[in-house]
């Protein structure tokens, strides 16, 4: 990453990065160490890839993706914590794309269980699949991993560097190393002797990582406390550097135009008044769309409208309607999954009530606020990517076979990224960036996507129907039966990625339905996937996203039905089920003071979703203001088992819940003549400052082992909403977005 080279004079290039010269230190096994990607020139050395001590600089690489959650401030702490620095005594970098930054936390989400009920074994078993990511090149950001795949790798290596530097000055003053101990990037002697960690950096290089204990958490100084932001002097001074920023040496722009019926193809192409427009450099035939390089980017979206192009139709449904009928259609299929089959689902108790509700999502974009774009430099037999991007391993391999080189024969630069919800786990915008490069040899060009081009293009939240069938009696809920039919986003991305589909039960489908804690004694889920060939995409909380609202309308329709308040039936049903689910709705009803009783204009709802480890619950209060519904007041509580960083946690419960509720609102993507009819933010809105609720939330550290953060406020926040209209209003809300049924304040 370019800012390297402000923190040193002497420095050398490893992978994307120029890195300070020095030693590095880390976990030094894991399984099988994977290569270390830092390649240390004469006089330096490199232990491993996570600490890098020099005469001038500490430097932690923190290698996830930093789009706003404030991972690498997290992640750089659990590697402070043990090497006893603090944060304003390093720099925190990325780093390059490699295997050594593998996820060790995601393969082990194969499993087909429903992660709250895992046993001590089957977690053992997931901390073990989750290495063979290093076997897959898998660096990713994404499944809220970061803090479970980085809490005892980044303290190992903390701690491995703290006790090699201090074997290095025990040699020096010639005393053992467990009469030293350190303090701020010192080792200081028993008669207060202090050497700096930069002074020994060269000596300890000559010394076999020695393996250390962990600090107890009794012990810790910046673990579980609120951290200052090491990306927050950056961005609120305007330096930091985004994928858009990027500048480099005769650097030339471009745009794209792609085919607006996805996955179409392009027949006919005729560029001759852009090629003659002052500024264009080159036209561009990407073979499904165009791209125009040129001065400027203005200049390249400007030359984009004066070509003239027919393209290919959709290889999918050309009208929204048709799509969604091919979604119901896939109920008459076999299912691909019945991942949770608890009792007999299809047996009718005598007497019970019997319940039927059919729900509807539509597509959806992620709608960053930095659109796709990419830089690259092509040179032949090398080429330079910079980019925010969440998987820069597959980035690398993906963007090395667009232009025919090996893969080693890349360097990708991860930038900060303006907003990712998984949209970045894609290569598309990367692929395109290094066919331009190609084509202008020699010369740096960023491509950048016009806020249009990037709105009809994404890979976007499939569309989902729900029919969910139940039954209560006696006051309790006795069957719960759920389909659920959309597209898969696993098999698109596998698509996308390998080129095959992969098989089995797909988990992802029909996650925040089957894996509820809820102890209803019969209780099915079943995941129906429709075969469409519109790309569909990780977007954030996944397949939660819909499935945490059809769940948690449906159980509210339940409650209501059994003549419950609906948080003491939820409650009900998690007490003997799993206490963490039911320790966040006894919270979250604390807190909003909830009594299930509410005046004229005012309505409640409440939800709770499992998901990524961690339950929540969140009730949301509207209120009739002049005949539109306000979205007043909001309470959030969440149990992730362990909080690292309170107030950046808080945020991301924050934030989670605002992504829900816009979604929830106002977001929809939709289909007219097989292409996308939502062109910018006038035609995809989100909560505003004013009509973002008044937000309180709790951490509970009750469950015994670590959840996410990032994506599992977003679960809950739609159902809530929903249901408080309902409350409000005695309308079931059934669909969204709720824009179309209900007068919501704008």
């Amino acid at each position: 990453m370019s800012r390297v080279g402000k923190i040193a004079r002497r420095s050398f290039l490893i992978g994307s990065a120029a890195l300070v010269g020095g030693v590095a230190f880390g976990a030094w096994y894991v399984g099988r160490p994977a290569p270390n990607p830092l390649k240390p020139g004469q006089g330096e050395a490199a232990f491993n890839p996570f600490v890098m001590i020099s005469k001038d600089q500490i430097t932690l690489i923190a290698p996830r993706a930093e789009m706003g959650q404030g991972v690498s401030t997290t992640w750089a702490s659990l590697i402070a914590e043990e090497l006893d620095v603090d944060l304003d005594q390093v720099t925190v970098l990325h780093g390059p794309a490699a295997k050594a930054y593998y996820n060790s936390a995601l393969m082990g989400e194969v499993l087909p269980d429903k992660g709250y009920d895992r046993s001590n074994f089957q977690h053992k078993l997931g901390d073990v699949l989750g290495h063979v990511g290093k076997v897959f090149d898998m660096q990713l950001t994404g499944g809220s991993s970061s803090m479970k795949d980085g809490y005892t790798r980044m303290r190992e290596a903390g701690a491995s560097a703290r006790e090699t530097l201090k074997e290095a000055a025990a040699r020096q003053l010639g005393v053992k190393r467990n009469q030293l101990k350190t303090e701020r990037a010192q080792v200081i002697a028993p008669n207060g002797t202090k050497l700096s960690y930069r002074d020994l950096a060269v000596a300890a290089a000559d010394i076999e990582p020695i393996e250390a204990a962990l600090k107890p958490r009794s012990e810790w100084r910046l673990l579980g406390k609120d951290q200052p932001r090491v990306d927050m002097v950056g961005k609120v001074t305007g330096t930091s550097e985004f994928g858009i920023d990027v500048r480099l040496p005769g650097m030339k722009f471009a745009s794209v135009r792609m085919n607006p019926r996805l996955g179409g193809g392009m027949k006919h192409l005729d560029a001759s008044d852009a090629q003659s427009m002052p500024g264009v450099e080159k036209i561009v035939d990407l073979g499904d769309g165009v791209a125009v390089v040129a001065n400027n980017t203005w200049l390249a979206v400007q030359a984009l409208d004066a070509i003239e192009v027919e393209w290919g139709d959709a290889p999918y449904p050309p009208e929204s309607v048709a799509m969604f009928d091919a979604i119901r259609a896939a109920f008459e299929a076999e299912p691909n999954s019945t991942l949770r089959d608890d009792g007999d689902a299809d047996a009718v108790p005598a007497g019970a009530t019997l319940l039927e509700a059919e729900y509807e999502v539509p597509y959806l974009s992620h709608a960053t606020m930095e659109p796709m774009n990419a830089t690259a430099l092509y040179t032949g037999d090398r080429l330079q990517i910079w980019a925010g991007n969440q998987a820069p391993t597959f980035f690398q391999s993906k963007c090395a076979e667009a232009v025919g080189l090996e893969t080693e024969a890349v360097e990708v630069n991860v930038t900060y990224l303006g907003g990712g919800y998984g949209r970045r786990l894609e290569f598309d915008y990367g692929v395109i960036a290094s066919k331009v490069a190609k084509a202008m040899q020699g010369t740096p060009v960023q491509v950048t996507w016009s806020r249009e081009e990037d709105m009809a293009h994404g890979m976007f939240r499939p569309g989902a129907v729900a029919r969910f069938k139940g039954a209560v009696q006696d006051g309790k809920a006795v069957t719960l039966d759920s389909r659920i039919a959309a597209q898969s986003v696993t098999q698109s991305m596998m698509m996308r990625l390998i080129g095959s589909p992969g098989a089995g039960p797909d988990k992802v489908h029909v996650e925040g339905a089957f894996n509820q804690p809820y102890a209803i004694p019969n209780y099915r889920t079943r995941g129906y996937l429709a075969q469409m060939d519109l790309p569909v995409g990780s977007w954030r909380s996944v397949g939660n996203s819909f499935n945490g609202f059809f769940t948690e309308s449906f159980i509210d329709e339940m409650a209501i039905a059994a003549g419950r308040d609906p948080l003491e039936f939820r409650l009900e049903l998690t007490e003997p089920e799993w206490a963490p689910a039911a320790n966040v709705l006894k919270q979250v009803r604390e807190m909003s003071g909830w009594t299930g009783k509410t005046p004229e204009g005012v309505g409640r709802g409440v939800a709770m979703s499992y998901s990524f480890g961690t339950p929540v619950a969140e009730v949301i209060e509207v209120v009739d203001e002049d005949g539109s519904i306000r979205i007043a007041r909001a309470w959030i509580a969440a149990d992730m088992g362990l909080v690292l960083d309170r107030r950046n946690t808080e945020a991301q419960m924050f934030g989670g819940m605002a992504f829900g509720l816009s979604a929830a609102c106002f977001g929809e993507i939709t289909f007219a003549d097989g292409m996308v009819e939502q062109m910018n933010f006038p035609d995809y809105d989100s909560v505003r400052m004013h009509t973002m609720p008044k937000t309180e939330v709790a951490l509970l550290e009750t469950q015994e082992h670590m959840g996410g953060a990032g994506e599992p406020g977003t679960p809950p926040a739609a159902a809530a909403l929903a249901n408080a209209i309902f409350d409000l209003t005695g309308q079931r809300p059934r669909r969204l977005p709720l824009m179309h049924d209900f007068d919501l304040l704008i």
